[in-house]
């Protein structure tokens, strides 16, 4: 994923013209498909849309949008067929509320070169390009701010614009050999707790310890779902949304997306680093479902996005080669480290407290839990590192500086060292 940005104000609108075109071509497509959908009818028996937009897309651009849409509704039906609960693929925004900004370009459609003179070449319609006194041959030039990390084999080119950071961005999908993927430097594991306190509590079997917080940041979460909900009450009757409500909307989603891709990417090379090559999350679908808090349920459902949490763990480690998997996490926030119980143990927040005078971070002591249980052969006493904390900004996360006043009574305040390959037990602590 990468920036890029028109070299004029008119670039820019000849670029704003090209992503609306294709929102409208989505939203009339899909609006017939939707309808016979629930006409009991077949959604692929439609008209030939590529026609009516081919003049400011271009015949290839117009059939990219048009196979996404149909991508999306296999997805659709294959959910169904699972069981699952899901809605109909949605539309990109409408022309009274404002559309989202989105196309996509045939991998043999652009091209995008990086360095001193980095840049992004697509092709447009005739009709646009005439509209803005372009030759026939004339192609947008964007561009490209940051390097890209992959270069091979390139795949469909999506572009869009971000209404949170006011940017356009492009994401480019590319094959490269295996030869080229990072690889882990050891066969070490680590484990993830998903938490409705903390984002992210992870354990290594080197004997460090992550955690991610997210106070602060779904804080704002819940901030703007009640302004939204304030703007959904003063609406008219028969109005379910309107142009601000769907800009709350999306920038909600892309804040929340923006820091979870910074999230992976921040651990994944951490991992790396550490020779990770297994992951294991928890599986939390149990837990999804019979949450009694609203608030936990609020961020496992709608902060949280879990299932997509989980792609976007997995196609991240799979650059690094590392391995996730997604194992039952069953009473692994209720078990004490030190003495095993399980069925008197309490927890505060963040603290938690076992009757045999143990106390401790919940999460990272659940995440340790969770390793032992998966990861039990390669287990042996040593010491953990004190925990690395971090923290969002918007932009990056940070780490927070190490503290003992915030530590809880029970952690370990040793130096890093710990056996080769193996994950400290409670013993050491």
């Amino acid at each position: 994923m990468f920036a890029v940005r028109p070299l004029s104000m008119q670039d820019e609108q000849l670029l704003r013209d090209l992503l609306d075109a294709s929102a409208g071509l989505w939203n009339e497509l899909n609006y017939e498909r939707r309808q016979q959908f629930f006409d009991g009818e077949s959604v692929w028996d439609t008209e030939d849309y590529r026609k009516q937009y081919v003049g400011v897309l271009g015949s290839a651009t117009a059939q990219q949008v048009i196979r996404k849409n149909s991508e999306a509704w296999r997805s659709f039906f294959a959910a169904q067929e699972e069981g699952e609960d899901t809605a109909p693929p949605g539309y990109w925004g409408s022309e009274d509320e404002g559309r989202e900004l989105r196309t996509y370009i045939r991998n043999d459609q652009y091209t995008l070169e990086t360095g001193a003179r980095s840049r992004l070449e697509i092709p447009m319609g005739q009709d646009l390009k005439s509209e803005y006194g372009l030759g026939y041959h004339d192609r947008l030039r964007l561009e490209v701010c940051g390097n890209p990390k992959w270069d091979g084999d390139q795949g469909r080119l999506e572009l869009y614009f971000d209404e949170v950071d006011d940017t356009f961005r492009a994401v480019q999908p590319v094959t490269v050999a295996d030869s080229r993927r990072d690889s882990p430097l050891a066969e070490e594991s680590a484990a993830l707790d998903v938490g409705a306190n903390n984002l992210v509590a992870c354990t290594t079997t080197t004997g460090h310890q992550y955690l991610y917080q997210g106070h602060d940041l779904f804080a704002r979460f819940r901030e703007t779902t009640k302004e939204i909900a304030r703007l959904q009450s003063k609406l008219r009757e028969g109005r379910y949304s309107s142009r601000r409500i769907r800009r709350l909307y999306r920038k909600r989603t892309r804040r929340r997306d923006h820091a979870q891709d910074a999230l992976v990417r921040d651990l994944m090379e951490r991992l790396h680093d550490e020779g990770i090559a297994t992951l294991y999350v928890g599986n939390l679908t149990d837990v999804l479902s019979t949450h009694w808090s609203a608030e936990v349920n609020e961020k496992t459902h709608q902060f949280w996005a879990f299932r997509s949490f989980i792609d976007r763990l997995a196609t991240t480690a799979e650059e690094y080669g590392i391995t996730v998997e997604v194992k039952s996490e069953a009473y692994t926030t209720a078990e004490c480290l030190a003495c095993g119980e399980a069925e008197n143990t309490e927890r505060d927040g963040d603290l938690f407290r076992c009757p045999c005078g143990y106390e401790g971070h919940a999460d990272l002591d659940a995440s340790r839990t969770f390793l032992e249980q998966k990861a039990s052969e390669n287990i042996e006493a040593g010491s953990m590192a004190r925990p690395v904390r971090l923290t969002w900004d918007d932009h990056t996360w940070s780490e927070l500086p190490r503290s003992p006043e915030t530590a809880s009574p029970n952690e370990e305040r040793t130096n890093r060292s710990t056996r080769k390959g193996k994950l400290a037990s409670v013993g050491a602590a």
